[in-house]
């Protein structure tokens, strides 16, 4: 036999490691379990989201009242939930009111068309974020979608009836304002962080100090406020702009003057040599920005740029003060009919459901693009 022959050892007989160096009970040792400081900590833990897990069971699910019958006129008789009350949920409310919570006040035999164009938003997010798609072609989509979205929702055309945008409300609603409110401030904001640092550009550069600071010193219920009350005064006359636009407006400033301060920490963050390493390959300033420094920055603001659009989709829920009915505000006043006032625990767990399902989304996504960047910059 050859030095250079090798002997395999049968499946069978290969020794694994032990259970405590790899595998479930040695990560369980190694993160909860290492000290006796982290098996207190663990054990109180597990035993508090025991505790609340069960209570939920308890309430949500074993003592729940699911569906309230009629009286005689038609109405359903909450005395169930009354019966119940403190022992179980009622999520009669939902079932009541899920059409209201999700689509507002929009016409109740054309709400398959909002439901459409909700879907249609789910769906441009997930061709959005799948890195294949990120080609000039996906501009087209966006364009193409979102105009189906416009006609699906005001109609007028195709034979769909005329829907005013006054009875828009619910999910659509949120998902149009934050929809657009970031598509349009992102650029805005890299706009913004570019002119923050145009050091040849003094004007440019204090202007948009200006409009940082000053948004970013007020709340946005003051935005959307003077949005709503301030801008139609600058109009020309006759020309009023609906509230809709006017709070879309607000919010696309808002958000910008945020996002171009994430955006500007990620250009300083940049080590110098990019810079000079550019300007030795003798690119012009939009070629050396929008190939080699940009993609870098917006790289290594991934987390705050994301946190970032989570708080911009939740704080669309502000818009209540100019009179828009979005996904929060239909829960509300959901809750403002007689006979479901003492039910609201229930409502605002569904909303908090929805908002949860769409932020953690984009938080799962961030990751993913985080360890994917990663990977790609250590090889």
């Amino acid at each position: 036999m050859s030095a250079s022959t090798t002997v395999s050892t049968p499946a069978s007989t290969r020794e694994h490691p032990p259970l405590l160096v790899a595998g479930p009970v040695a990560w369980l040792r190694r993160n909860l379990f290492n000290s006796w400081w982290s098996t207190a900590v663990t054990l109180a833990l597990l035993y508090i989201v025991a505790k609340a897990l069960l209570g939920f069971i308890d309430w949500g699910i074993l003592h729940a009242v699911w569906t309230v019958p009629a009286d005689t006129k038609g109405q359903l008789d909450p005395q169930l939930c009354r019966d119940a009350k403190g022992g179980g949920a009622c999520w009669a409310v939902i079932g009541d009111k899920w059409r209201f919570i999700l689509f507002g006040r929009y016409t109740y035999v054309e709400q398959w068309r909002p439901a459409i164009c909700v879907a249609l938003f789910i769906g441009l997010f997930v061709v959005s974020a799948m890195r294949r798609f990120w080609r000039k072609e996906l501009a087209y989509i966006w364009i193409i979608t979102l105009i189906v979205i416009g006609v699906l929702m005001w109609g007028g055309i195709l034979g769909l009836p005329f829907v005013p945008q006054d009875t828009w409300g619910g999910l659509p609603m949120t998902l149009i304002l934050a929809t657009f409110g970031l598509a349009l401030a992102f650029p805005l904001a890299v706009c913004v962080a570019l002119g923050r640092r145009a050091t040849t550009m003094p004007a440019v550069r204090w202007l948009c100090i200006v409009y940082v600071e000053l948004i970013r010193g007020v709340p946005l219920i003051s935005v959307l406020f003077m949005a709503s009350v301030m801008f139609p005064l600058f109009m020309p006359v006759g020309l009023n702009p609906d509230k809709l636009l006017r709070a879309q407006l607000g919010i696309i400033l808002f958000g910008a003057a945020y996002l171009a301060e994430v955006i500007r920490g990620g250009l300083q963050a940049l080590p110098k040599g990019q810079y000079e390493a550019a300007d030795a390959l003798g690119l012009t300033y939009w070629q050396k920005t929008g190939q080699i420094i940009l993609p870098q920055a917006l790289r290594l603001v991934i987390p705050p740029m994301v946190n970032t659009f989570i708080g911009s989709f939740k704080d669309t829920s502000l818009v209540l003060i100019i009179g828009i009915f979005d996904l929060m505000t239909t829960g509300k006043v959901a809750l403002a009919e007689p006979i479901w006032q003492g039910y609201s625990t229930e409502v605002y767990i569904v909303l908090a459901l929805i908002y949860f399902v769409f932020c953690y989304s984009m938080s799962r996504y961030s990751r993913g693009l985080e360890v994917e960047f990663s990977r790609s910059v250590r090889r």
